[in-house]
């Protein structure tokens, strides 16, 4: 199977070349039956044409590295590391939305008889957290005002209808080809959330199914060989730079995930920005 993660809206549907007028067709016309195109967000739509379904992120799925992956994107401070430790050991995997309930600089009167009077931090403020959890009140409610971007993400829902990223897990494993398209959210901030969600979902299920496989399947048990998955990725010196490469899914994919019957094919104009390591991890160039 292959995903591909299409940042540009390129691969889905047919376009016209920007350099020659002529029309492009697209993977879903080439191949109807076999590719399924999954549009970032509820209401969104590739070119003007409807997906075949739409991806909304749970806010359970994000974890406090998916964060710390964001930390150039968001100028995100030295301290964001035990702030997220602090968040994640009080709340688990409700952390993010507990932390999106937060409000900064919120106070409440000591007295509501005299709401003139002196005034302390609400409860349900980021001050009230900091203080209670033993986190320094700045470095917390900094993390916040950074995190506002994120938390305004409109395709980041407390609870979807669908869960969207096992749907496409289980096209993946039944042999669909999956094209996810970006959308009107084209941002990087999007692209490296997004994709690094989805892909450590898939790798985790590609990792347990293969291990199952190899645990019990000469034993006479069910358990059935994965699926070989190739994961397509645009612009991957995003992903995949020096600084970020051992933080990504995409660089413990490219490193290791080949056992696990998982490759990378990655598609960017600057490969002298990805890291040397990944780049030399690459069995097959075709350079144009």
């Amino acid at each position: 199977s292959v995903l591909i993660l299409d940042m540009h809206n390129e691969y889905a549907f047919d376009d016209i070349a920007s350099d020659t007028g002529e029309r492009v067709i697209g993977l879903k016309t080439k191949f109807p039956g076999a590719v399924r195109i999954v549009g970032l967000g509820a209401k969104g739509n590739i070119r003007g044409q409807s997906p075949d379904f739409s991806l909304e992120i749970a806010s359970s799925d994000i974890t406090t590295g998916d964060i710390e992956l964001l930390t150039a994107e968001l100028g995100l401070k030295e301290t964001t590391a035990t702030t997220l430790e602090a968040l994640y050991a009080e709340f688990g995997v409700s952390w993010f939305q507990a932390f999106r309930a937060m409000r900064v600089g919120a106070t409440v009167p000591v007295d509501p008889n005299q709401p003139d009077g002196r005034h302390i931090p609400a409860p349900d403020s980021v001050h009230a957290w900091a203080s209670r959890a033993g986190v320094n009140i700045m470095a917390a409610e900094g993390l916040h005002s950074k995190l506002t971007r994120v938390f305004r993400l409109p395709y980041i829902n407390k609870k979807p209808a669908v869960n969207g990223i096992t749907e496409i897990i289980k096209m993946l494993e039944s042999g669909k080809h999956i094209v996810l398209s970006f959308g009107d959210h084209e941002s990087d901030l999007d692209y490296m959330l997004v994709s690094n969600i989805l892909t450590r979902r898939i790798r985790n299920a590609w990792e347990n199914k293969t291990n199952a496989y190899r645990n019990h399947g000469n034993k006479g048990r069910a358990a059935s060989m994965p699926r070989p998955l190739t994961i397509v990725v645009e612009e991957a010196h995003k992903l995949l730079c020096p600084a970020m490469a051992n933080q990504t899914t995409f660089g413990t994919i490219a490193r290791e995930m080949r056992k696990f019957f998982v490759t990378l094919t990655i598609i960017d104009q600057r490969p002298s920005q990805i890291s040397s390591e990944i780049m030399s991890q690459l069995g097959t160039r075709v350079s144009g």
